[in-house]
């Protein structure tokens, strides 16, 4: 069983709807139930940024501070975290959208908010995912990310780095004679990042395929089939060095292609997940909406499982109006596999009643006007 990673306090300063707030949390799951508007999922957005990145709502730093504040806000968490029990801040001290999170640890400031993952992993499923296998594959794309960084620290300054280096390679190719030497150095650096990438995205491919298909008759939920493609397809048997050898080859030839094109044209920046519904062997994008649900959150329950296991850590998840579209059984049979986690989940609806097969396991609060009711 991994070590559940639990909150034991979380308070915000002009989050949102929430002028101030403090809220004492015992480690049982917390279920977040009130009015559309009421701040529900502002409260789930605020514990997303105890991860790297712009939260669950990947907003812009300057909207989310409350309306009428001096600009800036924080967000507080006390936990028994992967390293022990640590106190986090983090936010901003201003509105404008450029500028960057602030963490401190244990009141010491931080490096780079990616600190954040040695001490906890945070996993989330929201309503706006719900057009992942419809929408266009920079979405897929995004959400593959955020699983493989959940395991890997590292993917995220690994993606940076090589947007950094792409960019510098189309700006390059703009010029009437680019410096070769230059392209050449910023193609080998593209070639290095890009393989590691799209390395690290099959290795988490492989590892979810193998979790979901160990599962694949425990529960309600379908199983999924999931691959990559769009990015050397034929390629990822050979050794790593091989592969990268290739990649720098196919950017050195295409850098007319390309700059006619005014952008990379090949690269995992172009790859895609493609995921099928193993019980009916159909693309998940022609499945009906409850299917896609259904795939959806036992994709996001498969991955959890995986980081507990791969990290001893449970991650923290958050899922925002997951009981909605469930009838009774498959919510007790969604509640149970949640619990089974080992972690603490943060669940949201505007009916407490869907949440009764919880019972216990679960602290209960009302979320009203960007407070909780006592």
């Amino acid at each position: 069983m991994p070590h559940k990673v639990s909150l034991s306090r979380l308070k915000l300063t002009d989050f949102r709807n929430y002028a101030s707030l403090s809220l004492p949390l015992d480690g049982r799951h917390v279920v977040l139930t009130g009015q559309n508007g009421a701040g529900k999922t502002n409260l789930m957005e605020a514990v997303s940024f105890l991860s790297p990145g712009r939260g669950l709502r990947r907003a812009a730093y300057g909207d989310i501070p409350r309306a009428g504040s001096a600009g800036g806000f924080s967000v507080f968490a006390t936990l028994d975290g992967m390293l022990g029990e640590v106190d986090i801040g983090t936010g901003t001290e201003g509105g404008e959208d450029g500028q960057a999170r602030k963490l401190r640890l244990n009141g010491t400031p931080a490096r780079t908010v990616d600190e954040l993952l040695d001490h906890l992993r945070v996993v989330w499923l929201t309503p706006s995912m719900d057009g992942l296998f419809t929408g266009p594959s920079a979405d897929r794309r995004r959400f593959l990310d955020r699983l493989v960084l959940s395991l890997d620290p590292e993917h995220g300054r690994r993606a940076a780095d090589f947007e950094k280096a792409m960019r510098g390679r189309n700006r390059l190719l703009t010029e009437p004679r680019p410096d070769p030497a230059w392209l050449t150095a910023l193609e080998k650096q593209m070639a290095e990042l890009g393989i590691a990438m799209a390395h690290a995205r099959h290795e988490l491919v492989g590892l979810l395929s193998g979790l979901v298909e160990a599962a694949r008759d425990d529960g309600p939920f379908p199983s999924a089939t999931m691959r990559l493609s769009g990015f050397l397809d034929e390629e990822w048997q050979r050794p790593a060095y091989e592969i990268e050898d290739i990649y720098l080859g196919l950017l050195q030839d295409g850098r007319y292609r390309d700059a006619a094109a005014g952008r990379t044209l090949e690269g995992p920046h172009r790859a895609d997940l493609l995921i099928r519904h193993r019980e009916k062997d159909m693309e998940a994008e022609r499945c009906s909406t409850g299917e896609q649900k259904a795939l959806l959150v036992g994709l996001i329950l498969a991955h959890a499982g995986l980081v507990g296991g791969m990290t001893g850590h449970a991650p923290v998840l958050l899922l925002d109006e997951i009981a909605a579209h469930l009838d009774e059984g498959r919510r007790a049979a969604l509640f149970d596999r949640v619990d089974a986690l080992g972690g603490q989940a943060f669940m949201t609806g505007t009916d407490r009643s869907m949440f009764d097969a919880l019972g216990e396991r679960a602290q209960f609060l009302t979320v009203s006007n960007g407070g909780i009711l006592p």
